[in-house]
C-alpha cells in the first residue's frame, strides 16, 4: 500500500476548481479517491451553490440529479492531470465501487 494520504482525514472537504474545456471554471467537493486496475480514481460532487446564493448546499447522496463526477488521474507530459472517463462501461463500474464504499462507510 504505497503512501498515499488520505484527503478525508484533513481539514473539512477538499474542493478543487477545474477547467473544462470551454475554459468554464467550477469547483468541485472531493469525496473519495479509489485505486482500481492500476489506474487512480477520484470521486467528486460539484460544488452546488446554496438556494440563495451562499454557501454550498450538501448533496444528498441519492439525489441522481447532481450526479457523482469520477475523474481519473493520468500524466500527460509529466504533468498530473484529471481526465474524465473513457466509457460508459467505465463510468459504471467505477461509481458502483465508490457507491459500495460510501455506503459501507454508512453503515459503520
Amino acid at each position: 500500500e504505497g503512501m498515499v494520504p488520505d484527503m478525508s482525514e484533513e481539514f473539512g472537504p477538499d474542493f478543487i476548481t477545474v477547467t473544462d474545456e470551454d475554459g468554464n471554471e467550477f469547483e468541485l467537493e472531493h469525496l473519495d479517491t479509489l485505486e482500481y486496475n492500476g489506474q487512480t480514481y477520484m470521486a467528486f460532487f460539484p460544488a452546488v451553490p446554496g438556494e440563495d446564493g451562499e454557501g454550498v448546499q450538501d448533496v444528498d447522496l441519492d439525489d441522481e440529479e447532481y450526479g457523482l463526477i469520477i475523474l481519473k488521474a493520468v500524466t500527460v507530459d509529466g504533468e498530473e492531470q484529471l481526465s474524465t472517463l473513457d466509457s460508459d462501461e467505465e463510468i459504471e463500474e467505477i461509481y458502483n465501487l465508490f457507491m459500495e464504499r460510501f455506503f459501507q462507510e454508512e453503515d459503520e
